[in-house]
This record gives C-alpha cells, sequence and structure tokens, in this order.
C-alpha cells in the first residue's frame, strides 16, 4: 500500500509539473506578444521578458532555446488560432468563407496586442535577414493560395463568375485587410474595423458574384 500511495503521489505531482509548465510557457508566449509588438524583435530582450515573466533568463531557455525559438513559437500560435477560426470547418460557400473571415477580423480587435505584433514583424521581416523572412514570405504565400482555391471553388459552383482573375482578386483582399489592420492598430479608436473590412467584402463579393449579390445581412 505505501508503494501505491507513493506512485500516486508521484504521478500527480508529474502531472503538476507538467501543469505549471505548460502555464509558465504560456506566460512567456504572451509576455513576448507584448514585447514583440512594441520594440520589434532586435529591440527585444530576452532578459526583459523573462523579468515580466517573473522567472530568470535561463528559466526562459528551459522552454525556448533562443529568441528565434520563442519569436517563431509565437507566430506559430497565433496561426494556430487563425486556421482554427478559419479552417475548421470547409466553408458551405465563398460568401460563409468571407463571414467568417469578418468574425476573425472581430476576434482580432480583442487582441489588440497580436494585432500590433504582426504589423511590427511584418514591417520588419522585409529584411532578407530577419528570423521571420520565410516564416512571412511562406505564410503569405500559404493564404493566397488557400484564399485562390477558394475563389476558384466558388466558380466551379457555380457562385462567382467565370471572368474572374481568382489571384488578382485575392492579392486585393489581403492587401486591403492588412491596410485597415494597419491603420486600426496605430489608432483603434479611429474605426470599426470589422465593419470597415465588412463593406469592402461585400462590395468585392458584388463584383464577382454570378449573381450580383453581397454578403448575406447580418443577424
Amino acid at each position: 500500500m505505501p508503494e501505491n500511495k507513493g506512485g500516486t503521489t508521484r504521478r500527480s505531482a508529474g502531472k503538476g509539473s507538467y501543469a505549471v509548465g505548460d502555464a509558465r510557457r504560456r506566460k512567456i508566449l504572451d509576455t513576448a506578444v507584448d514585447h514583440f509588438g512594441q520594440w520589434g524583435f532586435h529591440a527585444s530582450s530576452l532578459a526583459r521578458i523573462a523579468n515580466d515573466c517573473g522567472i530568470t533568463q535561463g528559466g526562459l531557455l528551459h522552454h525556448f532555446r533562443s529568441k528565434e525559438d520563442l519569436l517563431l513559437s509565437v507566430l506559430a500560435q497565433s496561426e494556430q488560432h487563425d486556421v482554427e477560426r478559419l479552417l475548421a470547418e470547409e466553408p458551405e460557400s465563398y460568401a460563409a468563407f468571407l463571414g467568417k473571415l469578418v468574425r476573425l477580423i472581430e476576434d482580432n480587435t480583442r487582441r489588440p496586442g497580436i494585432v500590433r505584433m504582426f504589423n511590427v514583424l511584418v514591417g520588419e521581416s522585409g529584411n532578407v535577414g530577419h528570423p521571420a523572412h520565410q516564416y512571412f514570405k511562406e505564410r503569405y504565400a500559404r493564404v493566397l493560395r488557400h484564399n485562390v482555391e477558394l475563389l476558384e471553388a466558388g466558380v466551379r459552383r457555380g457562385e462567382l463568375r467565370q471572368d474572374i482573375d481568382c489571384r488578382a482578386v485575392a492579392e486585393e483582399q489581403l492587401a486591403v485587410m492588412d491596410g485597415l489592420q494597419l491603420q486600426w492598430a496605430l489608432d483603434p479608436a479611429s474605426m470599426d474595423m470589422p465593419t470597415r473590412v465588412r463593406a469592402f467584402l461585400d462590395r468585392q463579393l458584388r463584383e464577382i458574384a454570378a449573381t450580383g449579390e453581397g454578403l448575406p445581412g447580418e443577424g
């Protein structure tokens, strides 16, 4: 019996340690978002991030091998959130996909730190030597490819006009959405970003829809 109790205690302690480790990792990632959003990658310091987490730099490095590793982990976590919101289920139509896109934008207004960090890092990563350069290059290629595929599927289903340039439509969509996001991040009180995005997507859809209809009304 003592051995069984001891084993139970050890297993419980192990689970507790994992929980503490996971919570600390999340704290580091959340803190890094704020730091990268304020100072960018190069001016951010692992020592300051660790200090704001209440741990040593060595403790931080136990979870992330380097500042580059931390940066890419932060970006991967943010992208996973977007993927889960947009790709959890196959959209029944292109209009349905756009509706999910607007809801993701609404969600992002409640995550201003993520939006600010994204804008800062995209700007920095234009330099080919930046550790996130390849990540953002591949990310934009993935997002563009996915949007083009959705447009092409809409054309095949007869929802969208046969003569549209799917790549051009997708590129315009990304450019406008990123531009509105940048303006909002600089001054959130200056605009209702989800409403602006929805208005643009509605106009765009009316131009390319086979029926000329836009997004369905908000219920």
